[in-house]
């Protein structure tokens, strides 16, 4: 029964990742001609473009990636959920789902910023995934510079901003284990 939960658990939450992903890189205005965002639109086209006949962008905000994001987390809970066989009551897995979805989103972010820090080590000239991850990453750790004094070549705002998305983490769970 674990094997079973870890697999939904890790298809739902990688095709989770890909959603994300793609409604950050339309947030951030990143290079969509880049490999790695190719791959993410052709991961996450099949679904979105049928909800996007139904749901329009609005605001610059893509409602049909945030509507398909809470649908698959919605669907990860449920699935779960009859794998127990236990009850199905929606308000309950609507905040589930919800609350998986903040996790995998601050996660996700977590990820992003730790690749970003060990590829600034070890890329030697222009690499993709790295110009990539600067687009994504950049309009969160730039207003963090601006606070910060020059400290002779050496950028703490990744470090910065990793304490700090560790404590939204902590006051999160917090908050969590307060309701429940």
């Amino acid at each position: 029964m674990q094997a079973t939960q870890f697999l939904i658990s890790t298809l739902f939450d990688l095709y989770m990742m890909a959603v994300i992903l793609r409604i950050w890189l339309q947030l951030t205005r990143a290079d969509f001609y880049n490999p790695v965002s190719q791959f993410v639109v052709k991961i996450t086209n099949p679904v979105l473009i049928p909800l996007r006949r139904i749901i329009p962008g609005f605001a610059g905000i893509d409602w049909a990636g945030i509507v398909l994001l809470l649908l698959v987390g919605f669907a990860k809970i449920a699935l779960l959920q009859v794998l127990y066989g236990v009850g199905f009551p929606a308000v309950q897995i609507l905040i589930a789902s919800s609350i998986s979805i903040v996790k995998e989103v601050l996660n996700l972010i977590f990820w992003v910023m730790l690749i970003r820090v060990i590829l600034s080590w070890v890329s030697q000239g222009y690499n993709p995934i790295e110009a990539l991850l600067n687009q994504l990453t950049e309009p969160m750790l730039n207003p963090i510079r601006r606070v910060l004094p020059d400290m002779g070549g050496f950028d703490l705002s990744i470090m910065v901003f990793l304490i700090g998305l560790k404590f939204v983490e902590l006051g999160f769970q917090d908050l969590l284990s307060s309701l429940l």
